[in-house]
């Protein structure tokens, strides 16, 4: 993207002044050289959410923005329901919830280097991963509408997870107002073997080493030290969310002229949030994240499992487990008024500042751990949300390091079988079932993810705590 045509405001904020329909400013955090090194397609969708009905103060691009399905990815907006707002599945996205959980463990690194092989054997037989990957969990009808109204809870009751997870997991592990009734027969049938499988894409499982620490007093509240290992999960609601938002992008394409909503693109498909519509896919779209906290406390499980099976006094504590890809009802301040407002965060994660009431005691007077995924081959962040972040863009940060090339070229650029090699002659094991899986997720078809989280510290999003790095990788 050319800085020429944006509006520079400081060394890491940029405006798309409103022009035509654009009701509100559209605002990119990011250095010189990251927007630079955006795509145009983040311009065009960040403009084109400024347009939408009851769009609060600015539609957002975090750091590691790229071209999405209508919204772009690491695009936050709030909508006011009062105000005649929208919400969009587009701007919640296919896979609902998709987030990232980090568990603590008391195992040193060199007793994992011992054991490294063995460790990402397990994990790989463990944890089914992979295009339509199931797991020998297979839930009946009422079981399921439990997972959906549930959540994390539901797994914990059901046999797999640990109670004092949940004050570590976003809305402590239950998103109330998740209605199953708003789940079709299809969605139920995705979901039905697929508890506790990563799936496929960019998700992931990895056993980490924590190598720098930025911030040692909240590293230290975070539990964090350097050479410490860490779990790390990335996944979301599988099948279920993906089916959620086709079945209601399609429904809320056609239903848009009715409502008087004009679109800039059909992507953006949205509804009243006070219309019948609005009101059915949010109590879908929260069903569904109920469904992702499920499975990514069934995955803790066998983390926990696995872990025990080779290092029989291993703990693995769950520091927190954050979501991306949702809309939630949240109260903020805007102009000195607080407000209830439906915050879109697609490819962004929730990041509250020090203080906050919805965090556990343990982590509030640090902020919220915010989980930052990079690529196999460098490395991940934990950040700690900031109070600036509340008046930059509604408590939100970046999720990752943002991908620089499409599935497809990076197929054409690397074999899976010479990223593995490569990896592995740095001490990173990968394990996948599928080659492709992992030439598509090479480390050079994402941004570098320092630079993202940089920016981000830069802009006031959120204040770095920690690096870590990979040693065992399992890819869907």
């Amino acid at each position: 993207m050319d800085p020429a045509r944006l509006t520079r405001v400081n060394d890491t904020e940029w405006r798309i002044e409103p022009v035509g329909a654009m009701r509100v400013p559209a605002i990119l955090y990011a250095d010189e050289a990251t927007i630079q090194d955006m795509d145009d397609k983040v311009y065009e969708q960040a403009a084109n959410v400024a347009t939408l009905p009851g769009i609060v103060r600015a539609s957002y691009a975090m750091p590691d923005a790229h071209w999405g399905y209508g919204f772009p990815i690491g695009g936050v907006a709030a909508f006011d329901a009062e105000a005649d707002g929208i919400v969009s599945a587009g701007g919640v996205g296919f896979d609902i919830s998709c987030g990232v959980r980090t568990m603590l463990t008391n195992i040193e690194p060199a007793r994992i280097r011992e054991r490294q092989r063995e460790l990402a054997d397990a994990f790989l037989e463990k944890v089914p991963a992979g295009v339509g990957s199931q797991s020998g969990i297979s839930l009946s009808d009422s079981e399921l509408d439990a997972m959906l109204a549930g959540g994390a809870e539901w797994a914990i009751r059901s046999g797999w997870g640990d109670i004092r997870d949940l004050e570590r997991i976003e809305e402590r592990g239950r998103m109330l107002g998740g209605n199953p009734g708003f789940i079709s027969e299809r969605a139920h049938t995705r979901q039905r073997r697929e508890m506790g499988t990563l799936g496929s894409g960019n998700h992931y499982l990895e056993v980490q080493e924590v190598t720098e620490i930025f911030d040692p007093v909240t590293a230290e509240g975070f539990g964090l030290s350097p050479h410490r290992i860490v779990v790390t999960i990335h996944c979301g609601s599988r099948g279920l969310g993906h089916q959620v938002g086709s079945e209601f992008l399609t429904e809320m394409a056609a239903a848009a002229p009715g409502q008087g909503i004009v679109l800039p693109d059909r992507e953006l498909a949205c509804a009243r949030i006070n219309s019948p519509l609005g009101e059915r896919y949010l109590g879908a779209m929260w069903a569904a994240i109920n469904c992702a906290l499920a499975n990514r406390e069934i995955i803790g499980h066998f983390a926990r499992e696995v872990f025990s099976g080779i290092f029989p006094d291993a703990e693995l504590d769950l520091l927190y487990d954050v979501s991306h890809n949702t809309c939630k009802k949240e109260r903020h301040v805007v102009d000195g008024v607080d407000r209830a407002l439906f915050v879109h965060r697609k490819g962004a994660t929730r990041a509250f500042g020090p203080g906050h009431p919805d965090l556990p005691e343990a982590l509030r007077d640090f902020g919220q751990p915010v989980l930052i995924g990079g690529s196999m081959g460098t490395g991940s962040h934990i950040l700690a949300g900031t109070a600036t972040s509340e008046e930059k863009a509604f408590s939100s940060a970046c999720h990752g390091a943002g991908r620089r090339m499409s599935r497809h070229q990076a197929y054409k650029t690397w074999k899976g079988r010479q990223v593995v090699d490569e990896l592995a002659a740095r001490g990173i094991l990968v394990r996948s079932h599928s080659s492709r899986g992992i030439a598509e997720e090479a480390p050079g078809a994402y941004k570098d993810v320092d630079a993202v989280v940089d920016a981000a510290e830069q802009a006031g999003l959120a204040r770095k705590v920690a690096r870590l790095v990979p040693l065992v990788c399992i890819k869907g």
